[in-house]
């Protein structure tokens, strides 16, 4: 195999380039998913930890759905749904053939509504865990709602959260592999295409597991860090 190290250079001949290009892609896709899921996760921890019956209802679907439905499952059915009402609304103006979603779009909101199931739990759980005195004392001390949310809830919110919330990244960080089914050239798609050009698919899977280790360190640090700035003041 060292023999074959040169297809990992910048040469002519070499898929370094395309391969770093690929863990760009993959940890774009990844950032947007996890963010829209972010916005998911919060509307539905909201209404999950709602008082009325239909957010509590449309909340527990919402996540029922989403969790137990295979990953690429939900990526096909936005997928080649979405591409069937595109094309139906291109027919009714009186164009022909398929239109298929933007694969890249598409894979940003599969993954965003995906994490954001397991998103909206980190942050009921994390909610919940937030001492009733708190809520209190933000009352005595005549706090409008959005001060309180902004000086009070939310802080500590993020302290019971973030560790949860690495969790769901390292998820949605893995399920960015699936968003190759629908054309999407990331990360591990572009390492299967250099595998079967070469025929030297264990050098180049070899990589790939390498470039996504760097991208869950590095990125693992960030939340760690986070975490240690969320829990300051605290004793460990």
């Amino acid at each position: 195999m060292f023999e074959k190290l040169y297809l990992l250079g910048f040469s002519e001949g070499g898929w370094a380039a395309a391969l770093l290009g690929a863990a760009g892609v993959t940890l774009v896709l990844s950032l947007l998913g996890f963010v829209l899921g972010a916005v998911f996760g919060a509307l539905g921890a909201a209404g999950a930890l709602s008082a009325k019956r239909i957010p509590r209802a449309l909340a527990s679907a919402y996540g029922t759905v989403f969790r137990g439905v295979p990953d690429l499952l939900t990526i096909y059915l936005f997928y080649y749904g979405g591409s069937v009402a595109l094309t139906a609304i291109a027919r009714s103006f009186g164009s022909d053939g398929f239109v298929g979603l933007p694969s890249f779009a598409t894979g940003i909101l599969a993954m965003g509504i995906i994490s954001g199931a397991y998103q909206a739990e980190v942050y009921r759980g994390a909610y919940l865990a937030v001492e009733p005195g708190q809520f209190d004392a933000a009352k005595a001390l005549a706090l409008t709602r959005m001060q309180m949310l902004r000086f009070v809830v939310v802080p500590q919110l993020l302290r019971h959260a973030v560790p949860g919330l690495s969790n769901v990244w390292q998820l949605v960080l893995k399920d960015s592999a699936l968003i190759s089914v629908i054309g999407l050239v990331e990360l591990m798609r572009q390492a299967q295409v250099a595998a079967g050009s070469t025929r030297e698919p264990f050098l180049f899977y070899v990589t790939a597991a390498g470039l996504y280790f760097v991208i869950a360190a590095i990125t693992g640090q960030a939340f760690r860090v986070a975490e240690d700035r969320a829990s300051r003041g605290l004793a460990r």
